[in-house]
């Protein structure tokens, strides 16, 4: 067992990267993993795509609404103890996932799956938080982001993979992530230390939690960080539900096919967070989430023109790229930004900023579906909430730009 200090060095900065990455994962492997089913299920439990794409629009709540639940339960109650109980719940829902009987059965699992992996994703942003400080938090989550940009990359590859397998279908899936569930378990019972001091805990109560997240809400740059991130990321949730039924249906790739266009999105972006993470020492972290805007903007700009003019696939493939590596940027430089200023209240600022995303993506994901036949909404979509998401973030945070410029 490591023991974590203030800043850590070395093997244990390396050590706590991946077992924070490993919590970090179960949102993206939630999502992802099961993509290259979604015509799977529709075949077996006889529904439509929308249908399915609603138990990813009931995930995608499950996290966000888990999030903002197990946040501030984390500041007055500390880190370990509720990861715990949430991920065994989400092995358990996993399980339920694997025997739902009928779409809507799934549907309700999917929920309860989401709001227990949220554990996961919000409290290790948390514990890194605790952890770091100044530039040495901007690059230990860099590394974190590139550790956690391996699952989109996996996940649906690996999915794929056990589809292959002579006994496999759908349900093997969530078996897999049940028996993952219960390993991240054991692994954070034994391996993780409490990170949040007693001193530090914020009181808990129903009245003072949402009293900490209107003070979050009332921050106007903390909530100008939490809106960029929350509509280009969220946007991005309308590739995820609409590729599938793009590439497979549209332009008839096979389920590894689109496993591999799918997954690449991954390097992209490790990419973008390794470009921030490079390059914080020198640019300000603002000035690469500029630019990361701006890419992202352009690039979706691009995609939509392609989907209405039908442009081969690689003239799809290629802008969801440039703008998955925007997106790295964007995750990392926004958290960083973010949550600089929030302290003992890191668990319910992670769970905003974790939050917002999913639910405007869960707003978007079912849209995708409403033509199967074409991928104009889905261009439309990338395009609409990339440009929302840069008009929020040099509207909303002006203020900061004037102290960042200078400092």
């Amino acid at each position: 067992m490591f023991i974590i200090l203030h800043n850590p060095k070395g093997k244990e900065r390396i050590g706590l990267a991946f077992l924070l990455g490993m919590l970090g994962i179960l949102g993206p492997l939630n999502i992802d993993m099961y993509l290259p089913s979604f015509p799977g299920i529709a075949s077996d439990l006889e529904t439509s795509a929308s249908l399915v794409q609603l138990s990813l629009t009931t995930c995608l709540i499950g996290l966000a609404v888990g999030q903002i639940v197990v946040g501030p339960i984390s500041d007055s109650q500390g880190r370990k103890k509720p990861l715990i109980i949430f991920l065994f719940l989400f092995a358990v829902a996993s399980f339920a996932c694997a025997l739902a009987p009928n779409i809507y059965v799934l549907v309700i699992a999917r929920f309860i799956q989401g709001f227990t992996a949220s554990a996961g994703v919000v409290l290790s942003k948390a514990v890194v938080r605790d952890v770091f400080t100044g530039r040495a938090l901007t690059k230990f989550f860099a590394l974190l982001m590139v550790i956690n940009a391996t699952a989109p990359m996996v996940a649906p590859i690996t999915g794929g993979a056990i589809l292959l397998l002579p006994f496999a279908t759908w349900e093997t899936i969530f078996l897999f992530l049940c028996i993952v569930g219960f390993a991240i378990v054991f692994t954070v019972a034994g391996k993780l230390p409490e990170t949040l001091p007693v001193e530090q805990r914020i009181p808990s109560s129903v009245k003072e939690s949402i009293r900490t997240i209107g003070r979050l809400l009332k921050d106007r740059s903390f909530i100008g960080y939490a809106l960029t991130i929350g509509f280009v990321h969220g946007g991005s949730f309308a590739y995820v539900s609409g590729t599938p039924f793009v590439y497979q249906g549209i332009y008839d790739v096979s389920p590894q096919a689109f496993s591999f266009l799918f997954g690449v999105n991954g390097l992209a972006i490790i990419t973008g967070s390794f470009l921030v993470g490079r390059l914080g020492g020198i640019f300000h972290e603002r000035s690469l989430l500029r630019a990361a805007v701006i890419i992202a903007v352009s690039a979706t700009g691009f995609l939509l023109v392609m989907t209405i003019v039908e442009g081969p696939l690689y003239s799809i493939v290629v802008p969801i790229f440039i703008y998955m590596t925007a997106m790295g940027m964007v995750l990392t430089s926004t958290f960083t930004l973010a949550m600089e200023h929030q302290g003992h209240r890191a668990g319910s600022a992670s769970a905003v900023l974790g939050m917002l995303p999913l639910l405007f993506g869960a707003m978007v994901s079912p849209l995708v579906g409403i033509d199967e036949t074409t991928a104009v909404p889905m261009g439309a979509i990338l395009f609409t909430t990339a440009s929302i998401g840069a008009t929020l973030f040099f509207t909303l945070t002006k203020k900061d730009a004037r102290k960042a410029y200078a400092g």
